[in-house]
């Protein structure tokens, strides 16, 4: 099995409501700055594939289970793993924990789009080679 990929992340005042808990939509953001330091970790920045490739990522369906809360100041973990690589598309499993315990968990669907039409678009071979590997398997 792949090793997921983690992303440490500090409950700030900004991300919070007024009783210190952080708001639901703050956990897709947690999990947007992850899934970018995923991408830049094994080599692949998003601008240079925007302008190389006429290639952007955008999430097309994202599937969200809450568990139980964070608060102000805490220390997460928010993980990645590769569950699909398709021929446009990704699959990704995400979770947010604080100290082991869940917090959320999330399945994102990635879609391939051409920066300049925002249309679909196949992902190159170099970049399927990259990414085959870090299939989770079974």
């Amino acid at each position: 099995m792949a090793e997921a990929f983690v992303w440490p992340v500090r409950v700030y005042w900004e991300d919070t409501d007024a009783g210190g808990v952080v708001y639901h939509a703050q956990y897709l953001a947690f999990m947007e700055r992850a899934r970018s330091e995923w991408l830049r970790g094994i080599g692949l920045h998003q601008d240079a594939m925007r302008q190389r490739d006429d290639l952007v990522f955008v999430v097309r369906a994202m599937d969200v289970d809450f568990r139980a809360p964070a608060r102000l100041d805490d220390q997460l973990s928010v993980s990645v793993r590769l569950l699909e690589c398709r021929g446009a598309s990704l699959v990704l499993a995400q979770r947010i924990e604080r100290d082991g315990a869940l917090l959320v968990e999330a399945k994102v669907k990635i879609a391939a789009l051409r920066a300049s039409s925002f249309r679909p678009r196949p992902l190159p071979d170099s970049l399927l080679s990259q990414l085959k590997p870090l299939l989770e398997t079974p």
